[in-house]
């Protein structure tokens, strides 16, 4: 070693030296790795490069193994977001569709809510209006039959006393000691006897209603019963004029209690159908 040294470190080449030193160092190394080999050759047949080498293919084993698990991992998170991605993308475009069904409906429910508004409205109008109706047909129908009753009462009254005169005229007309113009009279009262008939009464009363204490001859008899038939004539005329015409005032009233009740029910089941769509159109 000593003479190779001296031989490599001549001075003639600066490079040359450079090259020679490395050389030195390399067999300086190998000289002592072959010597601590040599006297290590006897405990273990492994030398120190094998070790080297064993400790390098374990680092290099480990390394793989570590990228492997990173390559993995990598591939399992890369899957996820990937994964992820795809799943977010459906989300987010099933959400979009949805907001855009949600849109359509706002607007169809929106249109809908003015309608039914607007025929609520009309409900209400509807129902104020037959109401009103019902109230104003009711006070007409109460003034009618109050007309109507005052009306029967003095056709009935008229009638009585109208059967009643005839009746006691009739029966004068054969027994004038037993003449009682009371009946007759009472019929000037009656509102519905025409002036020109209680003229014609009074006329026939204060002529022919007897002396007291006389009796009457037969001429006078005879010209009291000619007399008297012509007021019974026209008694019995206004008896059956007084009598068709409460007939017809019964009949007008059952027409028009008829026609009442029709309109009352027609107007309670028109009230009844709008308040039910009323209802139903505000839940």
């Amino acid at each position: 070693l000593r003479a190779g040294a001296n031989f490599l470190f001549s001075p003639f080449d600066p490079m040359q030296s450079s090259r020679a030193m490395a050389l030195y160092l390399a067999l300086v190394l190998c000289g002592v790795a072959t010597g601590v080999a040599a006297e290590q050759d006897a405990r273990s047949a492994v030398t120190p490069v094998q070790k080297v080498i064993e400790l390098m293919e374990g680092m290099l084993a480990k390394g793989k193994a570590e990228k492997h698990d990173e390559q993995v991992q990598f591939a399992a998170y890369k899957q996820f977001c990937d994964d992820t991605t795809v799943e977010k993308k459906r989300a987010i475009s099933e959400a979009n569709e949805k907001i855009e069904v949600l849109k359509a409906d706002i607007e169809k429910y929106t249109a809908t809510a003015a309608k039914l508004t607007e025929e609520i409205a009309a409900h209400d109008e509807d129902i104020s209006v037959w109401k009103g109706d019902q109230k104003a047909a009711t006070k007409v129908r109460e003034l009618e039959k109050a007309d109507y009753d005052a009306m029967h009462a003095d056709y009935s009254e008229s009638i009585d006393a109208l059967e009643r005169a005839i009746a006691v005229l009739k029966k004068q007309a054969y027994d004038r000691k037993q003449a009682s113009f009371a009946q007759v009279t009472a019929l000037q009262k009656l509102s519905l006897i025409p002036e020109s008939a209680k003229r014609a009464i009074d006329a026939f009363v204060q002529e022919e209603e007897p002396t007291d204490g006389l009796e009457v001859s037969a001429p006078e008899a005879y010209g009291y019963e000619f007399q008297s038939h012509g007021v019974i004539e026209m008694l019995e005329k206004l008896l059956d004029k007084f009598i068709a015409e409460r007939t017809g005032l019964e009949k007008t009233e059952m027409n028009s209690k008829h026609a009442f009740d029709m309109l009352m029910q027609d107007l309670t089941a028109q009230i009844d159908q709008a308040t039910q769509d009323r209802e139903e159109k505000a839940e």
